[in-house]
């Protein structure tokens, strides 16, 4: 899992100001395990091509932006040889899956213009800006939020 973020990160290298410390945070990718949910896709085979965390309310560390009854989607990756496929929409609704089971009336990420591609799923996905966050290393960040529908209650034939 740690190689395909490094992989799937590796096409900003030169965007962040300080690559050595992103790149030794995105190759802990497996430790987000200790206190979120992982979710990956594997190809035939079983390798891993992409992966996702998933932090329910209240899970812990989580940014002081995030509010802590959201729950957050974090580093989502796919291997750049295997994009294309909708694996990141398939991991992206796994975690809002997730959050439906736990009862969240929505769901949180921060990302960047910088990672086009994600932001495009993203907003195609019905996530909307909030507000601008931290730069990270040099690099412009937003909060963006997904409102989530109800649980659906059975109909009534009264």
């Amino acid at each position: 899992m740690n190689a395909v973020a490094l992989a799937a990160f590796a096409q900003y290298e030169g965007v962040y100001s300080d690559w050595e410390t992103l790149v030794r945070g995105v190759g802990a990718t497996a430790e987000l395990a200790q206190s979120g949910e992982l979710v990956v896709a594997e190809q035939e085979g079983g390798a891993i091509v992409g992966a996702v965390a998933y932090f329910g309310p209240f899970a812990t560390p989580r940014a002081d932006f995030f509010e802590p009854h959201w729950p957050i989607i974090r580093m989502l990756v796919v291997d750049p040889a295997a994009r294309g496929r909708g694996l990141g929409r398939r991991l992206t609704e796994q975690c809002l899956a997730r959050a439906r089971r736990d009862g969240a009336a929505q769901i949180a990420l921060h990302t960047s213009p910088a990672m086009a591609d994600a932001l495009a799923l993203y907003l195609r996905m019905g996530f909307r800006l909030e507000r601008r966050v931290p730069d990270r290393f040099g690099v412009r960040y937003g909060l963006y939020l997904k409102a989530l529908p109800p649980p659906s209650e059975g109909l009534s034939t009264d």
